[in-house]
């Protein structure tokens, strides 16, 4: 077969036959994501800028994750009550403007409560993304579609680390400010494009059990998994804190390790793609159990870095290989387990584990960091991931629950 129609099947497999509505909400993920300068160097911009203690830095950190994991529920409750494209424009809009208002913040307490609004604004897009995603594209597609969205996240995160490490250099506040417009134009791409996608409800959907928080609290096997998820996600939280600042004492400038660890998305963005067609028909307890032994060991192997930015990113190829096999995998599987009338709620309380990392896992970084050294931040992710390995092996075996759920589905109708 030539290169040409190789690829041309190659790029069918991957991306065809996925709804427009799906495209134009890659479209705006990528906008904001390229503009989103500021939280991977917020720790950097506190003790660099503003001379502010690492454990200072790892306080504002996870005050940022006390207001997302606030928003991963209240995110996906009102995805469902009003709606997803409503959310997800309120959550746009709040963002654009706690970011820029953060830049010109001063003052410790002030700082303080500025980044945890912006938590609180970002975060809440989160389910309403993941829900309009398991809306529009069906079952059997699902993790191609959450694959090519995580794509667009790291291709833009690539870009943003990469140029926000030269930015940084001439003044932070640019930093907030691109970020802002960036989340204002994602604004209104969803605004001219996104139809709303929330499914219509049946007569016989409204006399089925009404399925609330509560009811997704109490199915086990789902909140094990979400359990599982918040061991993996404080390890990943470490490569928006402690790794900055990790670097900074080891000597390695703010340009290099925006290139470090831009080097997670430029990754994904050149085999996410071509490793999520690897693993189709793979077992999945098995991708999910060797995708967070590479993350917590790669983490891990960062204690053995030095000072030389060429070893810190032969890490970050480990972990982000691990964070590749993880994601689309894992995005698909809650997606599965969720209602219809309640993914927002699902995908919310599921995102609430990203958000209670974002909360405790900088803190906890800039605690080892300080009191223990590198050692002890990366040699308890290396513990963290085989934890987690272990619990999927776990929850693997156990059959799922069946969960009150209204249906028949009907899917929206969106070209």
């Amino acid at each position: 077969m030539p290169a040409l129609q190789r690829l041309r099947v190659s790029l069918s497999e991957t991306a065809g036959g996925l709804p427009r509505a799906f495209w134009w909400l890659w479209v705006s993920t990528l906008v904001n994501r390229i503009g989103g300068f500021v939280v991977p160097f917020l720790a950097l911009y506190l003790t660099s800028e503003r001379g502010y203690s690492t454990t200072y830095a790892g306080l504002v950190a996870s005050l940022f994750g006390l207001g997302s994991a606030i928003a991963a529920v209240g995110g996906g409750v009102l995805t469902d009550r009003i709606g997803r494209r409503p959310t997800l424009l309120a959550a746009q809009l709040s963002t654009a403007v706690s970011m820029a208002v953060l830049g010109f913040t001063d003052g410790q307490v002030a700082i303080a409560v500025v980044a945890f609004l912006v938590g609180l604004t970002s975060n809440a897009s989160r389910p309403a993304v993941s829900a309009i995603i398991a809306d529009l594209v069906p079952a059997e597609d699902q993790v191609r579609a959450y694959s090519l969205n995580f794509w667009a996240i790291n291709l833009g995160f690539s870009v943003a680390a990469a140029a926000a490490g030269l930015l940084a250099g001439h003044g932070y506040l640019t930093l907030f400010l691109l970020d802002a417009a960036s989340t204002l134009a994602c604004a209104v791409v969803i605004f001219v494009r996104i139809p709303e996608t929330k499914p219509a409800v049946t007569a016989v959907e409204r006399s089925a059990p009404t399925v609330g928080l509560g009811t997704v609290f109490r199915d086990g096997r789902f909140m094990a998994i979400v359990g599982i998820n918040l061991l993996l996600a404080l390890i990943v939280q470490q490569s928006n804190s402690t790794l900055a600042l990790d670097m900074r004492q080891a000597g390695v400038p703010a340009s290099q390790y925006g290139l470090v660890i831009g080097l997670n998305g430029l990754l994904i963005v050149l085999l996410q793609l071509p490793l999520t067609r690897l693993m189709t028909g793979r077992n999945r307890t098995a991708m999910l159990v060797a995708s967070v032994l590479l993350t917590g060991w790669g983490f891990g192997l960062t204690m053995f870095a030095g000072s030389s930015a060429v070893l810190f990113a032969l890490t970050v190829v480990v972990w982000t290989v691990g964070e590749m096999m993880n994601t689309p995998t894992m995005m698909a599987l809650i997606a599965e387990h969720s209602p219809a009338l309640a993914r927002g709620r699902y995908q919310g309380v599921f995102s609430l584990s990203w958000s209670l990392a974002a909360f405790l896992g900088p803190v906890g970084g800039g605690l080892l960091l300080e009191h223990g050294g590198g050692v002890a931040v990366w040699g308890t992710c290396a513990g963290l991931g085989t934890a987690a390995a272990l619990g999927f092996l776990l929850v693997g075996r156990r059959p799922a629950t069946p969960v009150p759920a209204a249906e028949p589905e009907r899917r929206p109708a969106v070209v």
